[in-house]
């Protein structure tokens, strides 16, 4: 039974939203990215004092947690992949009233994320020394960066499967759910972590069981929600469930890309840790510490963009192609306000922040550098993101793994290699080099995206196509 979608009541969380939505495509905007973004800011809080904690331990503490980030962005980017083409199915197929196909692809999603999560932790273990060794870690740093991912690995397959869990949510409409599951989680993390790290004298293993402790928190309540009860509007019923070569091909026509791309700035992050690396492990770890303060920037752009996966997905479904370029347009408008204030922002209080992270002189000054330099970019890496959120509503992946490669695997990586160790250039143009690929990719984006709508628009206006 589909409850009425203009009641806006706590006792009915399990409804339709698409006339909602349909009606004030704007408010929609807000309605599904402030809870997502109140759950960065959380995460964002985090990170800045999960850095802050462990910079008290010193450099090779914090190089450790550096090289670490590209693994962990490597499991969870490629569930947070799967998880937008779950969100995107899932929302088409609710903007079209075909709840069974909808409560379908969810227990694939799920069932996907498990069989994912398993897959991922045993690579992980198996292989997290010569991995972080390939990466530049040595000595001290490897050993405490072997250490943290020997601890945290096992946590990726419940945090894949929270990934999950909040993808179809949001697919349904929900982002209010899984922001305070897993802001809650988040912030037993930021309290579990001085008591691990400092009170139970567990260093950087701290860090990495307080990190799986509040997933573990997040994995409970999910489960709890969807499973027991039962409060979404998509329904499951596993004892029946069957796997459906369609239903896979839609969750990875979106998915499979979008997780490779999520993998391809994985492997760049790895080989930025590498070239870095050949400037000493201080490089190493000032650009840990400008990476965490990226955070502050790039996590709330994301939440934004996240609203334009569920409403591409229900307007295409519904046939309203004038509302996804509506949406689009607004969001554009709102991230680049977003995106030079905080680049301002970025550049002006950029020494003091890196304060925050690292007493040692030599660390803050790559962090001031590296802040200074990369904030240029954030205009254009926001019409990226956004971009690809709205191919991927449309059923689309490809072109946002596209512009990830160019910006990642043909351009800045590529760049900054030469020219730091051909060219004799110094540290600074690895940043410059992220600016560069962020420009050309992000012009990129915009023109295939005008391009794709006008192609979609051109459909909808023919025979309707099957959802």
């Amino acid at each position: 039974m589909t409850e009425d979608p203009d009641d806006h009541s706590e006792a009915a969380p399990n409804r339709n939203r698409t006339a909602e939505f349909i009606a004030n495509p704007r408010r929609a905007v807000w309605m599904l990215s402030l809870p997502v973004m109140a759950g960065m800011g959380i995460q964002t809080l985090y990170t800045l004092t999960d850095m802050a904690f462990v910079g008290r331990l010193g450099g090779d503490a914090v190089a450790a947690l550096t090289f670490n980030l590209p693994l962990a962005f490597f499991a969870i980017g490629i569930a947070f992949g799967l998880g937008a083409g779950a969100t995107a199915v899932i929302a088409r197929h609710i903007g079209a009233d075909d709840k069974r196909a909808a409560d379908n692809a969810a227990e694939h999603a799920i069932v996907l994320g498990v069989i994912l999560g398993i897959a991922i932790v045993a690579l992980a273990l198996g292989f997290r020394v010569p991995i972080l060794a390939a990466l530049g870690a040595e000595g001290k740093a490897l050993e405490l960066a072997a250490t943290y991912f020997g601890v945290a690995a096992p946590g990726f397959l419940l945090g894949i499967v929270n990934v999950t869990c909040s993808s179809i949510l949001s697919g349904e409409g929900d982002t209010r759910t899984p922001m305070a599951i897993q802001g809650s989680g988040t912030l037993l993390n930021i309290v579990l972590d001085p008591l691990f790290i400092f009170t139970a004298d567990m260093g950087v293993r701290g860090a990495a069981a307080a990190t799986v402790a509040s997933q573990g928190l997040a994995f409970v309540a999910f489960i709890v929600y969807i499973l027991v009860r039962k409060k979404t509007y998509v329904e499951f019923n596993f004892r029946s469930f069957v796997p459906s070569m369609q239903v896979l091909k839609g969750i990875l026509r979106v998915g499979l890309p979008a997780s490779a791309s999520m993998v391809i700035m994985a492997v760049g992050g790895m080989f930025y840790n590498r070239i870095v690396s050949f400037f000493g492990t201080e490089a190493v770890a000032g650009l840990g510490v400008g990476g965490r303060m990226d955070a502050v920037y790039i996590l709330p752009m994301i939440a934004l963009s996240s609203s334009q996966v569920t409403l591409t997905g229900m307007f295409l479904g519904a046939g309203r192609i004038d509302l996804i370029r509506q949406t689009f347009r607004y969001t554009i408008f709102w991230g680049e306000v977003l995106a030079i204030g905080m680049g301002v922002s970025f550049w002006l209080l950029a020494p003091q922040l890196a304060g925050l992270f690292t007493d040692n002189p030599a660390v803050g000054d790559v962090a001031v550098q590296y802040m200074r330099t990369v904030c240029v970019g954030f205009p254009f890496i926001t019409v990226g993101i956004i971009s690809g959120r709205v191919f991927q509503g449309l059923g689309s992946g490809l072109p946002s793994l596209v512009t990830t490669t160019l910006r990642v695997l043909l351009v800045s990586v590529p760049a900054a290699w030469a020219l730091t160790r051909f060219g004799g250039y110094g540290l600074q143009t690895v940043w410059w080099c992220f600016v560069g690929s962020a420009i050309l990719s992000s012009i990129v984006a915009l023109i295939w995206i005008r391009q794709r709508l006008n192609q979609v628009e051109a459909q909808l206006s023919g025979p309707r196509v099957a959802s």
